[in-house]
């Protein structure tokens, strides 16, 4: 299982994104999170801003969105040039078809669950995806702690992949630091969305090179 490190933006400074975006040109990945103030109760940035960030980031991009109507919108990020885009189970109307136009379009397409929404219903979805993101938080904010209800469902997650023969990653967002990234990689978590634990730091690079080394060492127990 390889472990990939996604800096959440959410944490940066946004006065200045090309320069935070640097900080981090040793992540995987860089994690935009999309919130439309409907869906969650937080409004950040859109799809205008996502299509300057591809141009710059030196990573690829993970879009996270945390939006209503994800069958309408959804595609456009994909075709602004995000690599990953995700959308919530629980406001998509049709999964399996926006998955495969997202895969159509050249994105990874990824399935956001909220802490409450049990996985197991959705284990037939898990060969229409490519990734499978657990929130380990409830989405809206950024800086909350890390709720380790979710830990028996990242297990229970990864034995449905597993049995499943998909290869889908399984991704964990909300809270992950170096206090609780060991525990969500030992559930079985492979990517790993960390935003304060990364910008948060006065050197991000070695912030993301230090999650990394905890949740390879983690995975290997």
């Amino acid at each position: 299982m390889s472990v990939q490190i996604s800096p959440s933006i959410l944490s940066a400074d946004f006065t200045n994104l090309a320069a935070e975006l640097a900080r981090v040109g040793n992540a995987d990945w860089v994690h935009v999170d999309v919130m439309d103030n409907h869906f969650v109760p937080n409004l950040t940035l859109g799809l205008p801003v996502v299509e300057q960030l591809v141009k710059v980031s030196p990573r690829p991009v993970d879009c996270h969105l945390m939006i209503a109507d994800p069958d309408r919108w959804a595609p456009g990020y994909a075709e602004a040039g995000a690599a990953s885009v995700t959308f919530h189970v629980e406001a998509a109307h049709a999964p399996v078809r926006l998955a495969r136009q997202l895969r159509a379009q050249g994105a990874r397409a990824g399935m956001g669950l909220k802490p409450a929404t049990p996985v197991e219903p959705y284990a037939d979805l898990l060969a229409e995806i490519d990734m499978l993101l657990l929130m380990t938080v409830e989405p809206g904010f950024g800086g909350q702690p890390f709720l380790e209800v979710v830990l028996p469902k990242i297990r229970r997650a990864r034995e449905l992949i597993r049995s499943s023969g998909a290869q889908v990653w399984l991704q964990v967002d909300g809270g992950v630091s170096e206090s609780t990234i060991e525990r969500a990689a030992e559930a079985g978590a492979d990517v790993f969305v960390a935003g304060s634990a990364v910008y948060g730091v006065e050197d991000a690079a070695a912030a993301v090179e230090t999650l990394r080394a905890m949740a390879e060492r983690a995975c290997c127990r």
